[in-house]
């Protein structure tokens, strides 16, 4: 195991921290940078972000959930309560089993039976906690302050004495009295804690208000201070980077801004955060981000709301005409950071703010290249489905573009000559697939976990290396006999090409293929322009 207060000091002392981000000069000009040290990153959504109203997770899905966060960067993972039940310990104990580079710490309340249950998992880091505002004093503990500090003290010696890492946390710490609130620190210190976390267990304080408060309990507090926002009022984020402007080193976290009620600060906007503002590093590997972020969404089953910082699918997504020509040009200049920084992709939207460069550059990036005549129609077109409410997709603009060129001039360099797929109960799926390519017929053949994806992964195997960015499959008149529409978005990453094709048809299988071959083929031509 790690030693009891060892840390990566320096993990990404290789990186420069501010490549790719185009911030203020007024973050310089008011102090931003206040320390070089790296900040490090308690990930809680294992514990806290499980929390969150509807999220249930297998053990299973908690190990890959940890082995993500590991290969991310995070310094600490929290895994769990297992005081709460046989299964959450069970999660915890294979977690703190994989070896991984993080610390894996638990949760204990500051009784003997839990912090027995968090070092019975095989975990040598104990996060405890007590309440100390007066209102959970009086309503929730029934204790005095004299209480509460003793038995945080002797819990602490307790952990201790077991040789456990100890972080220990005032519950509602933001609205327990200031003097309380200090002394509590100083005799956990003088109890031996490790650290100490300040929680904004309600997220009712403000970020003035939160570097006023850390300020003051560094002039007592000797041990690194964490801090663990809540989102009640839309600040977790801010109070985060607040609380590190003024001497925290550490920082709670939970994917995506998963947490209880409106969530915790979301990992991936503190991190960026961190770096935009203040300079201040992490061992987060950033590039990795867009990844871990839908990585927990799946498991999780919570989407990421379109708009959502740093990960949604509209961060990174431009419509406007000026805002178009200036990102192509450059893209600080509509852009906050590039988004390969965060493992995520540029997205140029067609609607009623387009013009026809932007347009122009959308088609060539997916192969197409029309003339002037024939682009204005498609400008035009764009705009007043726009106008109508009608939002107009990839894959709907490549239609509209081949219905008003008529194919003319696109070039068709992939086409399907045969395929068929095996499938039912107790049968792996399997495709097989011919495809003639420039004159000539390769075939391959796949096994997948459903008809589509053998066939898709077929379709791969024969046309080369590329990957499946996006797959959506609707429904268009309803019904058990409902036609469907297909969308197949593919990327080639080492020339940085991405394609759509869409089809329309009975059979999903079918239909899928037939996208699939339509977006290979536009694939092809831009490689091959």
């Amino acid at each position: 195991m790690n030693g009891p207060i060892t840390f990566r000091e320096n993990a990404r002392a290789d990186v420069d921290p501010m490549q790719g981000i185009f911030t203020s000069q007024f973050n310089r000009i008011a102090g931003g940078l206040v320390d070089e040290a790296p900040v490090w990153i308690l990930d809680t959504t294992l514990r806290d972000g499980e929390q969150t109203p509807g999220i249930a997770l297998s053990i299973d899905q908690k190990i890959q959930i940890a082995q993500a966060l590991d290969e991310l960067g995070v310094d600490v993972i929290e895994a769990g309560f297992p005081i709460t039940s046989n299964g959450e310990a069970e999660a915890v104990k294979r977690v703190a089993s994989l070896g991984l580079n993080a610390r894996v710490c638990g949760l204990a309340r500051c009784r003997k039976e839990d912090i027995d249950a968090v070092l019975g998992c095989g975990v040598d880091y104990v996060h405890t906690f007590i309440a100390t505002s007066d209102t959970h004093l009086k309503y929730k503990l029934k204790m005095t302050r004299d209480q509460v500090m003793e038995k945080a003290v002797s819990m602490i010696e307790y952990a201790k004495d077991h040789g456990a890492t100890v972080e220990f946390s005032c519950e509602d710490a933001t609205r327990t009295d200031l003097e309380f609130l200090k002394a509590m620190h100083v005799a956990v210190q003088e109890a031996g804690v490790d650290r100490i976390n300040v929680p904004d267990t309600v997220g009712v304080i403000a970020p003035s208000a939160m570097e006023y408060l850390i300020g003051e309990l560094m002039t007592v507090t000797k041990v690194p201070i964490a801090v663990h926002c809540h989102d009640d009022f839309g600040l977790a984020v801010a109070n985060s980077l607040a609380a590190v402007q003024a001497g925290a080193r550490q920082v709670h976290v939970c994917v995506n801004g998963l947490g209880e009620r409106a969530g915790n600060a979301a990992l991936e906007e503190v991190v960026m955060g961190l770096l935009a503002f203040q300079g201040r590093r992490t061992n987060v590997h950033t590039e990795k981000i867009g990844s871990v972020s839908k990585t927990v969404s799946r498991i999780t089953g919570y989407p990421i709301p379109h708009n959502k910082a740093v990960v949604g699918n509209n961060a990174f997504a431009h419509e406007s005409g000026i805002h178009v020509h200036g990102v192509q040009g450059d893209p600080s200049t509509y852009e906050a950071f590039s988004p390969e920084l965060v493992g995520m992709h540029r997205n140029i939207v067609m609607g009623k703010h387009s013009g026809a460069h932007s347009v122009k550059e959308k088609l060539k990036e997916m192969g197409m290249d029309l003339p002037p005549d024939q682009l204005t129609e498609v400008v035009e077109a764009i705009k007043h489905l726009a106008e109508s409410g009608k939002e107009v997709d990839e894959a709907e603009l490549v239609a509209l573009s081949n219905a008003i060129a008529g194919m003319k001039g696109i070039e068709r360099m992939v086409s399907l000559e045969e395929f068929a797929v095996f499938t039912g109960a107790n049968i792996t799926p399997t495709a097989m697939m011919a495809l003639n390519i420039d004159g000539e017929v390769h075939k391959g053949s796949e096994i997948g976990i459903g008809p589509v994806d053998a066939a898709l992964k077929a379709i791969k195997s024969v046309a080369g290396d590329m990957d499946l960015e996006e797959y959506r499959l609707d429904a268009i008149t309803g019904g058990s006999d409902s036609l469907c529409e297909v969308t197949i978005s593919l990327r080639d990453d080492r020339m940085d090409k991405r394609s759509v094709g869409r089809s329309v048809g009975a059979d999903i299988i079918q239909t899928s293929v037939e996208a699939a071959i339509e977006a290979v083929n536009r694939l092809f031509i831009s490689r091959k322009g």
